[in-house]
């Protein structure tokens, strides 16, 4: 794919921050792509990138094989993600010595979705973590010190109130996390004021905007229902008649994150987190439009 625009942030003596997420591969396939996107993204330098892990602890090996390959053999900074599900306290914490042995020194501690998958009811395991904050002191205890943690700008799909999920994220901060991550949202203004309300609440860590480099809008729209963010009415008819065009609606995508970026950029924002679903093209236009430049050779 090619994309045009004039590139962000005119007089700009520094170009922002990036960091990309990855998923761990399930096939042969899937495996080769993703090493073919962590090469290429690998030459921008972002300052780490993280590998998800799947619902109800289900991906766990392949997490930790896929960061320490990602240790191993590049340059870049990885963080785990690891989640209260699926594992006792017991076994989170060989799990966070594991990876300290290995050199992980990047978590990204998240409560998890139930081993039912996405959307259906959480509950807590009687002998694991309860909620993010408790996994987050026990990974500082592990003597991880850089802890990040999910936020939701348009607040939590099971919280009863923003004031109760600013509150949540003011315990997982009291806990020791170092910085906070956002789920994807589509208006720049939602994230405004959600960064107004964490500054409120006392809240002092970076938050950074996690951006969503999803072109096939049927997905985007299942993931938007189920974690809480709205989608604007200009953007469904950008995908209409697209459904057999997939470079034509990487282009509409590009052009969809690159508005949204420019305009948190000139509201303050110095970093910019890529869900890549590890695919590299969309994520060197973004990482491009915002002036970050390839400054090294693939490991």
């Amino acid at each position: 794919m090619t994309c045009q625009s004039t590139p962000f942030g005119f007089g700009r003596t520094q170009s922002p921050s990036v960091s990309f997420e990855f998923f761990p591969p399930k096939t042969d396939a899937m495996e080769a792509r993703l090493w073919e996107t962590v090469r290429k993204l690998e030459t921008y330098q972002p300052d780490f990138v993280s590998v998800t892990y799947g619902a109800g602890g289900s991906t766990r090996e392949r997490t930790r094989n896929t960061v320490k390959r990602i240790l191993n053999d590049t340059r870049l900074k990885a963080a785990a993600h690891l989640t209260c599900v699926g594992a006792t306290r017991g076994e989170t914490v060989e799990i966070i010595r594991d990876y300290k042995a290995a050199g992980v020194d990047r978590i990204v501690a998240l409560r998890g979705d139930p081993p039912e998958g996405v959307g259906e009811t959480y509950r807590a395991q009687a002998d694991g973590f309860g909620c993010t904050s408790e996994l987050v002191r026990a990974i500082r205890d592990g003597g991880v010190e850089d802890v990040s943690v999910g936020c939701y700008p348009e607040k939590h799909p099971e919280s009863p109130s923003f004031d109760h999920d600013m509150d949540v994220l003011k315990r997982k901060i009291d806990a020791g996390a170092t910085r906070a991550v956002t789920q994807f949202f589509f208006d720049p203004e939602i994230f405004f004021r959600f960064r107004d309300r964490a500054k409120t609440a006392g809240i002092d860590v970076p938050i950074i905007p996690g951006l969503m480099l999803q072109s096939n809008f049927s997905g985007l729209q299942r993931m938007s229902k189920l974690c809480g963010a709205s989608v604007p009415e200009n953007i469904p008819p950008l995908y209409e008649g697209l459904d057999d065009d997939a470079e034509t609606r990487d282009l509409v995508t590009a052009n969809v994150v690159a508005k949204l970026a420019r305009k948190l950029e000139k509201g303050g924002a110095s970093h910019f987190h890529f869900y890549t679903l590890n695919r590299s093209n969309l994520a060197i236009c973004l990482v491009r439009l915002l002036g970050v430049r390839p400054t090294v050779e693939a490991a």
